[in-house]
């Protein structure tokens, strides 16, 4: 019982709120819950399409392509995607998390993701475009510029900060866990050919690169133990 309350904590202190809101003002706990209202009929519409493109990009996106372009390694073409992608998106700001989420779950580096989610939130086009007709160009413009660069920054202290083990990028029944026999493996280098960024021979041992693992799905750790012809990788 408990384990389940802290696993819906914002849920509970969110219901606990709005019971005080209404003990102290019912007027604005009903304006509250009205807002509330507005909110949860935009998310049953904007969610659904949301997670079907989150399942297409789990499903069909292979975990190298989104490693070469939102990666550690991704440099600055990684940073355009992802303002390209944060810029050009439609919808609230929530409708990004899912999307993000998978993108982390598949070898999208930290910074990127904090890219992706504060170019949608303060840098998307229309926004831009309304900026520009109300407040003028230079003034979109200088601040267009200004953000781009506290975005970035941002985006690197976060990247030292925030490490990936600390995101809660896996679902809780996931199994991830892969070790190799050592009394079945026979350094044929097999997984090694296929998988460099995850096996690497060392010392006479396969040793695995368990962050990449865990950006993998269920289906991908699968291949990976299937890699091996002698079945050493469990």
């Amino acid at each position: 019982m408990i384990k389940k309350l802290s696993k819906h904590k914002i849920l509970l202190i969110a219901i606990i709120g709005y019971i005080c809101v209404f003990i102290i003002n019912s007027e604005i706990g009903i304006k509250a819950l009205k807002e509330s209202k507005y909110y949860f009929l935009e998310m049953i519409q904007i969610l659904p399409p949301i997670f079907i493109l989150t399942s297409l990009i789990q499903t069909w996106v292979p975990t190298k392509v989104i490693v070469d372009n939102f990666g550690n390694g991704s440099g600055i073409r990684g940073k355009v995607i992802s303002f390209a992608i944060g810029s050009l998106s439609a919808g609230p700001i929530y409708a990004a998390f899912p999307v993000c989420k998978t993108l982390t779950k598949k070898g999208a580096s930290i910074d990127n993701i904090v890219i992706i989610l504060s170019s949608w939130a303060v840098i998307k086009i229309p926004m831009l475009i309304n900026e520009a007709k109300f407040m003028g160009v230079n003034y979109m413009i200088v601040r267009w510029v200004l953000t781009l660069i506290a975005i970035i920054i941002m985006a690197k202290i976060m990247k030292l900060w925030i490490k990936k083990d600390d995101l809660k990028t896996m679902e809780s029944d996931d199994n991830r866990e892969i070790i190799i026999d050592k009394h079945i493996c026979v350094l044929c280098g097999n997984c090694t050919r296929k998988y460099p960024d995850i096996y690497m021979i060392k010392d006479k041992e396969v040793i695995i690169e368990k962050t990449r693992l865990n950006s993998m799905n269920k289906d991908e750790v699968e291949e990976l133990k299937a890699s091996c012809p002698l079945g050493a990788i469990k």
